[in-house]
């Protein structure tokens, strides 16, 4: 039996048109309405016909869903939801894949009280946006966090669940606050560490009379894939997720500098010794499933 019969995504863009692609093709008879506030947005899905049907307000496309997924930047959940909260029915269940959790679920709740919301996080992704850039297989094989609040209806979150190992994804269960913590040193801290040292080289490139961009090796290159995210979203997900993006980076910033300190007293025992440990956790990636072990990356050329 299928989980849901009409599900709405609003938010067109990478991974909602991902998730509109998957659900066509692993539950051909679900229903699957979509919405954008980009009016080219809109055209674009209609034209590659993304959905059984694309509405041009946002209370439309929920009239008559059971369930009803923002896919939209984190900071403009509120506002998402306060657009739908006359027209949603009230046995819908409402959720997202914004990756951060306490925030949205606090907006959310907010937006829409009395009502079933149960935050997710799909942990899957690539550097490009909009809905061209969608692929169905993209959950495949990735986790998704579900992040229920402490009062969530067990029977919704687990139909919420089986939605998600539907088109893919292997799906573990979270605290909001606890997922915050995970993601901020595993996917926020790095984007902020690429975004830093892209825009270093930027401002050397007088400098360095473009040598930085000329010869990027290997490295370098694989930060300006991940610097080349989403502004909107990346913006976004820093300042929902503040604090424990800041705890993250005030620890990182201790151990930079005791890396630092290793360089200037030519420590080479631990540099070595730093340098063995986080070859083990690129293994453990690899064998988790997590990456490829191909020879760069699998990168074909």
């Amino acid at each position: 039996m299928l989980p849901f019969a009409r599900i709405t995504i609003i938010g067109l863009g990478l991974i909602g048109s991902s998730l509109a692609r998957a659900i066509r093709a692993e539950m051909p008879t679900v229903r699957v309405t979509g919405h954008d506030a980009d009016p080219a947005v809109r055209d674009t899905a209609r034209r590659i016909d993304l959905c059984d049907d694309v509405t041009d307000t946002a209370g439309a496309s929920v009239t008559d869903a059971d369930l009803v997924i923002l896919c939209v930047p984190v900071r403009a959940m509120g506002a998402a939801a306060t657009e739908i909260a006359d027209d949603l029915p009230a046995d819908a269940i409402v959720s997202d894949v914004g990756s951060c959790k306490a925030d949205v679920l606090a907006q959310l709740s907010t937006a829409l009280p009395g009502r079933t919301i149960i935050p997710a996080h799909p942990v899957a992704g690539t550097e490009n946006s909009g809905p061209e850039a969608g692929f169905a297989t993209l959950f495949k094989g990735r986790w998704c966090i579900v992040t229920p609040p402490d009062d969530a209806d067990p029977f919704a979150v687990q139909r919420l669940v089986e939605l998600w190992r539907r088109v893919g994804a292997d799906v573990e269960t979270m605290d909001p606050a606890h997922h915050d913590m995970v993601l901020a040193v595993t996917s926020h801290l790095p984007h902020l560490i690429a975004y830093t040292i892209v825009g270093t080289a930027s401002d050397l490139e007088s400098v360095t009379q473009s040598e930085v961009i000329k010869y990027s090796a290997g490295g370098f290159r694989d930060f300006t894939r991940i610097a080349a995210s989403d502004p909107t979203m990346w913006r976004d997900v820093f300042l929902a997720n503040k604090d424990a993006v800041l705890e993250m980076l005030q620890r990182f910033s201790e151990d930079l500098s005791a890396l630092q300190r290793a360089i200037r007293w030519n420590d080479g025992d631990a540099l070595f010794n730093l340098f063995t440990r986080t070859r083990a956790i690129r293994r453990s990636i690899i064998e988790q499933g997590q990456d490829d072990a191909k020879p760069d990356f699998g990168r074909s050329h």
